[in-house]
């Protein structure tokens, strides 16, 4: 009996090593700057530590589950299984280096006790939202989760934050409607649904299909809105005013990737495969994902902004994963699982880099990188080996991921999708590449730009013309790339973008993982 309530035990205190740390640094006064260094890199160790308990656990066999009643015939449920157990891995991993990173970045900022406290409560959501065992649990650290994210992405209080953040909170208070619609519907046709209990639905085939395809299209519409597909996707290039670990936090952890796990968790968990397929569910999701794919990378093309141009990346790299989901087949389905991992890591290493030439060097536009590789060697080239992740370029994780979903595409019998992921692989190299190029290659180059600005100080460029002339003045003083807090999270996770390409055959590597995964779903 002991130790059937530790393992109930253990999805909680998963919550809690996040949640408690939250609820003490809101508390802590602003000055305690240690103690809350400690708070926080206390509860993201601890994370990591249960996480590979409950790792260890799992490949011994062991189930982890913790149930409350919460209304009469509604549970809620924590339950460790193989695709939340995936998600929890790369989430703790993540946000101990994004806290890491976040501590640096934040150093000098005032209200630092604001955005670690709700910094902890995002994670303690994403958590949640992986481990829920069913749609009710799920949809509760859904709405939490942008509850708890709203704050971070209106933390510097500029105008151009307040409409960031009301875009964010407009978007994403519809879609949360959305998919409570949905799952309103759902419990009122089939009555409490969990993951990984496929009966419920398939006995409603016969006399409810067209119901189950419409309750399915409200849920991927809900989903769809925090995973930026086409046409719901506006809010994410208006939020990159959010401070960098934030960025970070919205585009490899917590928002977006939440919306694609949700995405893979209904059709793979709730309503499985062979539903899915005998509904003819995943071809209009794998034209929808395509589309999405293409429109990013266009778009990603002509930002000169920095992290418009990676947030339009993330549009179109998020939608790799739900890519996966449509193929359907061994390979496309562990690609798309893996691109969980990958596409995280690659990811927050962009924006990682992308902080510290804000930070050192004033430089927020592609227009200013030129030489910033000489001033800042080790973040540039975390940052070049996550851009060649993105592109695919072999041995990166990106290889492995577009790899599998090529093959993938072979096995289902849609040939086509290999022109999609072509076709994606040209832009990514089209707006990836000269920026590399630019970063290693150019003299840094002086302007005019504060006497454009002196001249014509009510012109529209004038803003932009200032922030050139602060970055060419740093550029031509010496880096100040020393802040190991800021340094060493982009140097660990970009080396994680080679080192999980080189070893993706070895035991636990994300392909591994996900491709044991793909076997339970598709069969061998």
């Amino acid at each position: 009996m002991a130790e059937f309530d530790l393992r109930a035990a253990l999805p909680v205190l998963l919550l809690l090593t996040s949640l408690v740390p939250a609820v003490v640094i809101f508390l802590l006064p602003e000055q305690r700057e240690v103690t809350r260094r400690l708070v926080n890199m206390a509860g993201a160790v601890l994370k990591v530590v249960l996480t590979g308990v409950l790792i260890a656990g799992t490949l011994n066999g062991l189930e982890y589950e913790w149930r409350r009643t919460l209304l009469p015939g509604i549970d809620l449920v924590l339950r460790v299984d193989p695709i939340p157990l995936l998600f929890v891995t790369l989430s703790s991993l993540l946000w101990l280096t994004t806290t890491v990173y976040a501590i640096g970045y934040l150093e000098s900022d005032q209200r630092r006790s604001r955005f670690f406290g709700f910094f902890s409560l995002c994670v303690t959501a994403t958590i949640g939202i992986a481990l829920a065992g069913n749609l009710v649990t799920f949809l509760l650290f859904y709405e939490l989760l942008t509850v708890a994210t709203y704050p971070l992405v209106v933390h510097q209080g500029t105008r151009r934050a307040l409409i960031g953040g009301r875009a964010y909170l407009l978007y994403s208070v519809t879609g949360g409607a959305v998919l409570l619609a949905g799952i309103a519907w759902l419990h009122a046709l089939a009555g409490p649904v969990e993951f990984l209990d496929y009966a419920p639905l398939a006995g409603l085939v016969d006399q409810h299909a067209t119901s189950l395809v419409l309750i399915f299209v409200l849920l991927i519409a809900g989903l769809g809105v925090k995973t930026a597909m086409v046409p719901l996707h506006g809010w994410l290039p208006k939020a990159m005013v959010a401070p960098a670990p934030v960025s970070a936090l919205l585009h490899a952890v917590a928002v977006v990737k939440a919306g694609a796990y949700g995405i893979v968790r209904i059709v793979y968990d709730l309503y499985g495969l062979a539903l899915a397929q005998q509904l003819r569910l995943l071809t209009p999701l794998l034209i929808l994902a395509s589309v999405t794919i293409v429109y990013g990378s266009l778009r990603a093309l002509v930002q000169d902004d920095l992290k418009r141009r990676l947030a339009y990346s993330t549009v179109s790299q998020l939608s790799y994963i739900v890519l996966g989901v449509g193929i359907a087949s061994l390979a496309g389905v562990s690609g798309g699982l893996m691109h969980l991992i990958h596409q995280g890591i690659q990811k927050v290493t962009l924006f990682y880099c992308a902080g510290n030439l804000a930070t050192h060097l004033g430089v927020t536009r592609v227009s200013q990188m030129r030489g910033v590789g000489r001033r800042m060697p080790l973040t540039m080239s975390a940052f070049t080996i996550a851009a060649l992740g993105m592109i695919g370029i072999p041995p990166t994780a990106g290889f492995i991921t577009k790899w599998h979903l090529g093959l993938g595409s072979l096995e289902a019998g849609q040939g086509w999708v290999i022109g999609i992921l072509l076709l994606s692989s040209v832009l990514n190299a089209a707006y990836f590449l000269p920026v590399i190029a630019r970063v290693w290659f150019a003299e840094p180059v002086a302007t005019d730009a504060a006497a454009d600005a002196a001249a014509d100080p009510a012109s529209d460029m004038a803003a932009d013309a200032a922030v050139d002339a602060a970055a060419d003045a740093a550029l031509s003083t010496r880096s100040r790339e020393r802040n190991p807090w800021l340094v060493l999270p982009a140097v660990a996770t970009g080396a994680s973008v080679l080192v999980v390409g080189l070893l993706a055959g070895a035991p636990l590597s994300p392909l591994s993982w996900a491709a044991s995964i793909a076997e339970e779903i598709v069969g061998p």
